[in-house]
């Protein structure tokens, strides 16, 4: 009998042997072995990793039916169906490269071209980029991008602007989908309240651009290009908090209008109600914000394909930040410190082919901008209106591509300020020609020019040249060189002449500023055998301002005082970043910068105020397909800049310390259409009130009440007073929140 049991026991223990199979397989590029590329059964927990000959096993498979997926970071993924019977099966994938330098750009030609075939260097940041570090707008968000960084100007508003290669956020012309609609007094807010979830991708130039895009893009420019709705998701939505009890809400969807049109609808709302003072100065840390955004975008469809868009946005923000005793029934008063913004946009774009046989289109913008706000009992009631409208011809004709243009841009500015003694309307025409030459397939030559003519200023010319040699297929040189104007409202751009107790001080009638800017760049991209490619970005640049004007807080330490410079200043540096795809789901990239941005005058040379020395971005990514969990570890780190100090006895650091703001985040996406993430923001805890003994000056007396000054109208040190100081909340360089948890879910129905 117990012969008999030994015997049965073989037998099955035989059939459950024999019952499982292996799946084997190859994966392939071009042809070749792919290396460590990741090969996983769906909705399983089975996988394995090619070896160095690109083969793969995966033992221990019952029969059945399998969904078989082979990835490889930075190429796309692959999918397979495999049927196991009754024996071992075999399957082979040939993955194609996913390259981003492949990405369809517009932004530096004003037409469509690949990146690597575009003469002027452009660099785009996909919706993967502005997920690896969760935001509630695109402000925040470029924090991460090489040679960019957000300056907050105001520790009480929170207002800030965009720095692009050192110059100050005026330099940096804003687009959205190519419509210069965000400008002047919106620069400081038109990049919140985009949904993130609407971004097709975002563009950016660093240097002049005003041979095609006119005054303003003097030091780069950063178009936001939202999707198409044909190839939006048709329901989306994501939202998240944090520690600090933030909120964020994306939600949107697409529908078919009739038979010709298709619309898109996304709505933002971001709210944060709390007082936070954890730096103890009986202020808000970071400002109370109550903000919604509606978008809608339609297409439509038309005879031979040509184009119809039209987009509209509504943007409502109510913000206030001051002592944490503030409320609305102080607001305006001199007995509670509190600065209140109330801003109501809107914005209308579209884009209109003409029914004719050459390729002409019509592209149009309007904005209207309101803001009501007050700095402590100063009042500040703005409005801004900008039309725009532009007819674009591309014509080709052998080896030229041309592109000629006319638009007509209407600008109305008023404000109750002194500065502005009646409202600034002014109306400008423009011409522009653009001929790209191809030689041959390494060579092109870009040849531009525009023409401006502005009421207060005359005639302004814009030339541009750029040169493209491609010596191989994975090597692109590129040599840039333009000219760009810009004509300042100053209230519009520097928020610290409302903030504090210091006085605005016009000496002359501002000429426009001129600049004179040329630019290398060089790309390579470079292949490895086992799979893994690298893509490296080098540039360097010099730019040279004339009639520059900038603020003096120098001078006089209660005032700031404005001028065209008597000389010259001068923006220069290099930038370099590495992209890398490596095995097993891992995708790293670096960057860093070097720039020297100074003025000189009378044979003087300062170095800018708020403007850091170097700078570094990072971003490291794994994703492991078995557990679909992704890992992002993202950070910055910025050189120490010049403060703006209230004088000799100020006792707060004169430059800022080397700092950093780091972020980790996992994300899950092995649910149907569904993604849920989590992590920290903020990882060191840093803010910038380490080693300093404040932030604010005189935060306890921000009317200045307890403040003697002498007969040249300077500070008295006294008693109260040791340092000689006014209330004054610009020695600002980062942000004043500290780590932070937090927690989102996103959900797409294609």
């Amino acid at each position: 009998m117990r012969l008999i049991n030994i015997i049965i026991f073989m037998i099955c223990a035989n059939t459950t042997a024999q019952s499982t199979f292996s799946l084997e397989g190859k994966v392939l590029s071009n042809g070749k072995p792919l290396p460590y590329a990741n090969v996983y059964i769906e909705n399983t927990d089975k996988g394995a990793t090619t070896n160095e000959n690109g083969i793969f096993s995966i033992p221990n498979l019952a029969p059945g039916n399998y969904s078989v997926a082979a990835s490889f970071t930075g190429y796309t993924l692959q999918k397979k169906t495999v049927i196991i019977k009754a024996k071992d099966s075999y399957i082979s994938f040939n993955l194609n490269e996913d390259d981003a330098l492949d990405e369809v750009i517009i932004t530096g030609t004003l037409k469509a071209v690949s990146r690597l075939e575009s003469p002027v260097p452009v660099e785009v940041y996909t919706p993967t980029f502005l997920k690896k570090n969760p935001t509630p707008n695109i402000f925040e968000a470029l924090q991460n991008v090489n040679g960019v960084r957000p300056q907050l100007n105001c520790n009480i508003c929170n207002t800030g602007d965009i720095h692009i290669n050192g110059l100050e956020g005026p330099y940096t012309l804003v687009l959205i989908d190519g419509m210069p609609i965000v400008s002047g007094l919106s620069t400081v807010y038109g990049l919140s309240g985009i949904p993130n979830s609407l971004i097709e991708q975002i563009e950016v130039i660093k240097g002049p651009a005003s041979s095609l895009y006119g005054s303003e893009a003097v030091g780069g420019l950063i178009n936001v290009i939202t999707k198409l709705p044909e190839n939006s998701p048709r329901f989306f939505a994501d939202a998240f908090v944090t520690g600090w009890r933030e909120t964020n809400l994306d939600l949107g969807f697409k529908a078919q209008v009739g038979k010709k049109a298709t619309v898109l609808v996304g709505t933002n709302y971001f709210k944060f109600d709390e007082l936070i003072d954890n730096n103890n100065d009986n202020f808000t840390d970071l400002t109370l914000q109550d903000r919604i955004s509606i978008f809608q975008k339609w297409d439509f469809k038309r005879a031979s394909n040509r184009k119809l868009s039209l987009a509209g946005r509504y943007f409502y923000e109510d913000r206030w930040g001051g002592e944490l005793q503030w409320n609305k029934t102080y607001r305006g008063g001199d007995a509670i410190y509190g600065e209140s913004i109330y801003t109501s946009r809107f914005e209308i774009l579209g884009d209109y082919e003409l029914p004719l046989s050459e390729k002409v289109n019509f592209q149009f913008s309007y904005s209207d901008h309101d803001q009501n706000s007050v700095y402590g009992n100063t009042p500040y009631l703005a409005q801004q209106r900008i039309g725009f409208g532009q007819l674009i011809w591309d014509k080709k004709i052998d080896k030229h591509d041309l592109l000629f243009g006319t638009a007509l841009r209407y600008n109305y500015y008023n404000d109750n300020t002194t500065a502005t003694i009646s409202a600034d309307e002014v109306t400008m025409p423009s011409l522009f020609i653009q001929d790209e030459i191809a030689f041959n397939k390494k060579q092109s030559l870009l040849l531009g020019m525009r023409y401006d003519y502005d009421s207060r200023h005359g005639n302004i010319f814009t030339p541009r040249i750029a040169y493209r040699y491609k010596p191989t297929d994975n090597d692109i040189i590129r040599l840039n060189a333009g000219t760009g104007f810009r004509v300042v409202n100053l209230f519009t751009e520097e928020h610290a002449a409302l903030t504090g107790a210091r006085d605005v001080i016009i000496e002359e009638a501002l000429q426009p500023e001129e600049s004179y800017n040329v630019t290398l760049n060089y790309l390579k991209k470079l292949y490895l055998d086992n799979g893994m490619y690298f893509t490296f970005d080098t540039s360097a640049w010099y730019t040279y301002f004339t009639n520059a004007i900038l603020p003096d807080y120098d001078t006089n330490p209660n005032k700031i005082i404005y001028s065209n410079l008597d000389g010259y200043s001068t923006s220069k540096g290099l930038s370099f970043s590495v992209d890398a795809v490596f095995g097993s789901g891992i995708k790293a990239s670096i960057g860093a910068t070097y720039q020297d941005v100074s003025q000189t005058e009378n044979g003087q040379r300062i170095k800018q105020i708020l403007t850091e020395q170097y700078s570094g971005v990072w971003s490291l990514s794994y994703k492991n397909y078995k557990t679909n969990l992704t890992l992002d570890y993202t950070g910055n780190l910025y050189g120490p800049m010049r403060l703006p100090l209230l004088g000799d006895l100020d006792p707060r650091q004169e430059y800022s310390p080397t700092w950093s703001i780091q972020n980790i985040q996992a994300t899950y996406d092995g649910l149907d259409n569904l993604e849920i993430y989590a992590g920290v923001k903020n990882l060191l805890n840093w803010t910038p009130n380490k080693g300093n003994p404040f932030i604010i000056a005189r935060a306890d007396d921000p009317f200045d009440e307890n403040v003697q000054f002498n007969g040249d109208g300077d500070v008295i040190p006294t008693t109260d007073n040791p340092y000689a100081l006014t209330f004054d909340p610009s020695y600002v360089y980062g942000p004043n929140q500290g780590v932070r948890l937090f927690f989102g879910m996103r959900y797409n129905l294609n």
